[in-house]
Order: C-alpha cells, then structure tokens, then sequence
C-alpha cells in the first residue's frame, strides 16, 4: 500500500531552512546525556541500549530516567546508553555490555537487523535478552515489552477519521509513515488501515500517497511531504503523521501554505511539542502512551530474569506477539495507549507524564486556562 518512489519534483528554494524548524521534539525531563553510565546500584547488572535521539524526545526524556528508577527499584544495577541511530555503536555498546557480564540485556534498536545480531551474541554468552519497545523480527530474543501497536496506528486512524468526518466525498489524505525497518512502524501502518482503507475503498476518502521515512527523519519527512503536496497541486485534507516528531515537520510545511490548523494532522508519544500543537489546532490528535508502566513492566521482567526465575518472567510476559520473518510467537507484555485529543491534553498532565509548564506557554496558555491545565 505504500509508495515506493516519489516523483522528481523541484523543492522550494526556503524548505532547508523551514524545516530545519521543526527538527526533534524535545523535553525537558531528566533524561541526561547518552554517555552517561547510568549505573551505580550494588544488584545485578542490567544493560539498556536505546536507539536515538533524533526523532522524538522520548527515549532520553521520558525512557532513561523511568527505566532507571524502575530498575533501581527492583535492586538492579543499571548501565543505560543511547546509540544515537547509529547501528555500529548499537553494536559497540552491546559488546562492551556483554563483555561487562550484564546478566539482562534491555534493547530498543534502530533496526531489526542488528538487535537480532546483538541478541545472538548476548544469549551466546548465557545473557537474558528483551526486546523492548521494538520487535526485533527474525531475531532471537526471548521477550518484548511495548504497547499494542496495532492498537495505537487504530487510533491514529480513528482519530483521522473522526476529523474528516464533515469533510467532502474524495477528501485528499497524505500518510507519512515511520522507518520501514522499523516493526513498529509496519504495525502503526496496519492499525491505520484497519480504519482508514475502508474509507478509502468507498471513495469517502481518497489516499493521495502513503510513504515511510527512513529513520524517522524529521527533516526528511517535512521535505517528502512537500513534494507530495506541491505533486498534488497543494491539496491536502487530512495527514497520517506516524509520531509527533513527523507531525511536527508536516505542520511546518502547511504553515508556509496557510494550511496549519485547518487539515487534521495525527501523531504518537504525547510529547511537549505535540501536546502544544494539539492545544494550538495545528494538530488533531496525539497518542499517550504510559512510558512508566512500560519502563516499569520491563524492569519486573529483568528483575525475575536476573534471578533466574524463567517461572516468573512468563507470567508476566502473558501475552505473544507473533514474529513472521522469523515464523515464531514471542512472549510478551503489551500495554494499552489512549487517543489525546486537545480536551483530553489535561488527562496527559494529571497522570504526570509532562508538566503543566512543559505545555503551557505563551501561544497555549488561553487553551491550558480553558482546559484547566495548571
């Protein structure tokens, strides 16, 4: 269903410098830098390697710090770095984490390939490995803990249509899509389906083109879905954005076109720059997903493997998600996600995943004051 080439169209002469704009989200949690060892427990050693920083402020901001109390929490001594999207230092971490003797290794990967490769190393070794956030497909790792992402790209894809529910017969719908390599970023785009095709197949809406970004690049998303606009002679009327950091670039471009709070745009991660652009009208919908409980569902299960009790890590890997590149059902924890609409940004601020300050400024302060967001 995707696109897998573009029409060669010239780019506007400002796009380097418009996009440049809407670059990472950010956050300003406690996350701290990727360098830092995070270890200074007297437990059992537990490795994490997340995989970037470019495309969302989650995984420093929001996954360290929350990964690390979980851990310390449950006795164990964690080390936890950030490949910065780079495969080759994914694997250098990895190394140094084995030959360290971590007795579990937590992995968020930049792709597929190169968990499954640090996964056989590390279980070559007697190391217990989790696949965390991200499938690993066709790799080996004994268990996954994320969210039902089915589940999450449902949600875009309700939210998008909830949206364009007043809009014309035919209405024109771009979808910019996550990394291909990315498992995660395939099940957002099924879940969207499910949703949207639909629509699509009754001509209530019409699918412009759906294209993935490689990496996630924010950059790169805002310059495709330029070309795909300006292709289509500037009409849009509703955007599948795969995650806020996507949804930002796009927005970008549709306020060089006078376009900004008048076509839905989706999202993912309720992070401070998506939770203000859904409080400004600039974008429909994000998806909360509770960082905590994830961080804290996959310290549970380092916390029985690091014992040995295989007994207790099934149980609360209770569920499975299956791999089909590698034609096997792997265990797994798989939590629910919530659609954030701009009535329902104060229910994000409450559960204390952002603060009130983080969202709350000058150009959304009078939506914050209408919402109760204080």
């Amino acid at each position: 269903m995707r696109s897998k080439t573009l029409a060669s169209i010239a780019v506007t002469a400002g796009l380097a410098l418009a996009v440049s704009a809407c670059g990472a989200n950010t956050s300003s949690g406690t996350g701290g830098t990727s360098e830092t060892n995070s270890g200074s427990g007297t437990g059992a050693k537990v490795g994490v390697i997340l995989p970037e920083t470019a495309s969302s402020a989650r995984w420093e901001g929001f996954d360290k710090p929350l990964l690390e109390a979980a851990l310390k929490k449950e006795g164990l001594d964690p080390d936890i770095q950030n490949a910065q999207g780079d495969v080759q230092k994914f694997s250098t971490l990895a190394d140094g984490m084995i030959n360290a003797g971590v007795k579990v290794l937590i992995i968020a990967t930049p792709n597929s390939e190169v968990g499954a490769s640090v996964a056989k190393k590390a279980q070559a070794q007697g190391i217990q490995v989790i696949d965390y956030d991200r499938l690993n497909t066709g790799g080996t790792s004994s268990y996954y803990v994320s969210f039902d992402n089915v589940k999450v790209g449902e949600l875009q894809g309700q939210g998008l249509a909830d949206a364009m529910k007043a809009s014309p017969q035919g209405a024109n719908v771009i979808e910019i899509e996550g990394a291909p390599t990315d498992n995660n970023a395939t099940l957002f785009h099924q879940g969207q389906q499910k949703v949207l095709k639909p629509l699509y197949d009754s001509g209530k809406l019409k699918l412009v083109q759906s294209q993935p970004i490689d990496n996630w690049d924010n950059q790169k998303g805002g310059q495709v879905f330029e070309q795909i606009l300006t292709g289509n002679g500037g009409k849009v009327d509703g955007v599948v954005a795969a995650n806020d950091g996507l949804a930002g670039a796009v927005i970008t471009i549709l306020k060089k076109v006078g376009l900004n709070g008048k076509v839905p745009v989706t999202g993912q991660d309720a992070t401070p720059d998506g939770l203000q652009a859904v409080l400004r009208g600039d974008q429909y919908m994000t998806v909360f997903k509770p960082i905590k409980d994830e961080a804290e569902a996959a310290a549970k299960l380092a916390g029985a493997l690091a014992k040995g009790d295989t007994a207790a890590a099934d149980a609360l890997a209770s569920g499975s998600t299956d791999d089909s590149k590698g034609n096997r059902k792997v265990k797994s924890v798989l939590l629910s996600a919530q659609l954030i609409t701009k009535d329902k940004v104060k229910s994000v601020v409450d559960a204390g995943f952002v603060k009130a300050s983080e969202i709350c400024v000058a150009d959304t302060q009078a939506a914050c004051t209408e919402l109760g967001i204080k």
